[in-house]
């Protein structure tokens, strides 16, 4: 049985920039392993920079974002609404402070955090990065 589902995302060689930034926005324990870090692997289809990002996870309170640079010379576009990151929150005073930063760390608001037709709260944001984080918190009414 899985103790766990995480996400992965791949970034255009700003993996480690990336979860630096959620790691101060989220908070949470981060861990970044870089191709230098790591013996050498045999039969390796590609030679990495030692500065890439092998893998990255940034744990936080109910769940794990993972991560890696990508490896190849394909542009993959990030900026999309075709998926998003969702983060539920306890309260609406915490997702308004996580929202706050990360328009602070250069984001944008794709759709304002407001009380949503199901009767909690929902809104979204793109971070610096281009990637879509959405906020959910189950029906509560906002702190004044």
């Amino acid at each position: 049985m899985s103790k766990n589902l995480a996400t992965y995302i791949s970034l255009p060689g700003t993996t480690a920039e990336a979860f630096e930034h959620w790691h101060e926005v989220f908070g949470g324990e981060l861990e970044i392993m870089r191709y230098g870090d790591m013996p050498a692997m045999e039969g390796m289809p590609f030679t990495p920079d030692p500065q890439s990002v092998a893998h990255v996870t940034l744990s936080l309170p109910g769940g794990e974002l993972a991560g890696g640079d990508v490896m190849d010379e394909k542009e993959y576009p990030l900026r999309d609404t075709a998926y998003s990151l969702l983060y539920t929150l306890e309260s609406t005073q915490e997702a308004e402070s996580v929202i706050q930063r990360l328009v602070d760390g250069g984001g944008s608001v794709g759709m304002p955090f407001e009380r949503a037709p199901w009767g909690g709260w929902y809104g979204q944001v793109f971070d610096r990065y281009g990637v879509m984080w959405a906020f959910s918190v189950d029906g509560e009414t906002p702190q004044a």
